[in-house]
């Protein structure tokens, strides 16, 4: 009696193998389809498994540069206490905003590791990072107007598959005609998710604008643009700074009479120049990540005088 009963046991769970078979196929067929072949979710170890090295280094499976990361300021000494608090119950320690550079690095510090993943993307293994916790306190390094223009739900929204953020590039800018503007130069890399189950490397540049607000320095604007990898490569010259000089203002302004070799210290370049009118002339640009150089300012040094912030336009050139 007891066979009989483990040969029908088995003849069940073998009709009911042989029923889904042909609907696990038939969902395969349907997947997700990628450069002409079908996409499978990525099988993953288990998190007790990833548990066994405590000092495994996780830092590279967030890096594929080795730019040094500059927003990995400790202070969770000085937040820990705001989590789970609403945004407007949350004021900023002062040590947090003290100067512009560490206002900016104290506050993507909060953000690397944030996330919020749309639950029909898939990415990642069960939680990510800090996930939406650090967006209250990231919101009150927002200047007052900031908050106005920019509510705290919609803040939150901008995030939108934002898995990981590392601040890689920062430099204060000049900007012409508004001298006591404080702005600063930024580079982003960022992993997002995707419809795909799979996280994506992205970076962003941009410009972060500060206002002092009760002698502490606060986030008064932000300008990304999101970085091509396939334009530079394919299309060119407008993506190379020295390029840039001998076309716009050589060939389009007739304004170069001799260019010199190029100054680069970092990710900065300089380009400089004998001009036609007899002064010297510098362009200076900054280098992405792509390698993409992106024109920054531009200077004039007058004989006897001391080099000056200028605005060219050498679209103008064209248009006469």
């Amino acid at each position: 009696m007891v066979n009989k009963i483990k040969e029908l046991a088995i003849l069940i769970v073998f009709v009911i193998i042989l029923f889904l078979l042909p609907l696990h196929y038939q969902h395969s067929d349907s997947a997700y389809m990628v450069m002409g072949g079908k996409l499978n979710v990525a099988l993953n170890e288990s998190d007790e498994k990833k548990t066994l090295n405590e000092k495994m280094d996780v830092e590279k499976y967030f890096r594929p540069s080795k730019l040094l990361i500059l927003n990995d300021k400790d202070i969770n000494d000085s937040i820990y206490h705001f989590h789970g608090k609403d945004f407007s119950e949350i004021k900023l320690p002062g040590s947090l905003l003290k100067t512009e550079e560490e206002t900016i690095i104290n506050y993507f510090s909060v953000l690397r590791e944030a996330a919020n993943p749309q639950d029909d993307t898939m990415t990642g293994c069960g939680t990510i990072g800090n996930a939406t916790s650090p967006y209250p306190t990231a919101y009150n390094f927002l200047s007052s107007d900031y908050q106005a223009k920019l509510s705290y739900k919609h803040y939150v929204e901008t995030f939108k598959n934002i898995l990981h953020i590392n601040l890689i590039k920062l430099r204060k800018v000049p900007v012409y005609g508004y001298p006591d503007t404080l702005r600063y130069f930024i580079e982003i890399e960022a992993i997002e998710g995707s419809d795909k189950a799979i996280g994506y490397f992205a970076y962003y540049y941009g410009f972060v604008n500060l206002i002092e607000e009760e002698s502490l320095y606060k986030i008064s604007k932000i300008d990304f643009f999101g970085e091509n990898y396939l334009c530079a490569p394919y299309h060119g010259w407008s993506y190379d700074a020295e390029a840039v000089v001998d076309i716009k203002y050589g060939d389009w302004c007739d304004l170069v009479k001799e260019r010199y070799p190029t100054q680069q210290n970092d990710f900065i370049k300089k380009v400089c120049f004998k001009g036609t009118d007899g002064n010297d002339y510098c362009i200076e640009f900054y280098q992405l990540t792509n390698d993409t150089d992106i024109e920054i300012a531009q200077y004039i040094k007058r004989e006897g005088q001391d080099w000056e912030l200028i605005k060219l336009d050498p679209n103008q050139c064209i248009d006469n």
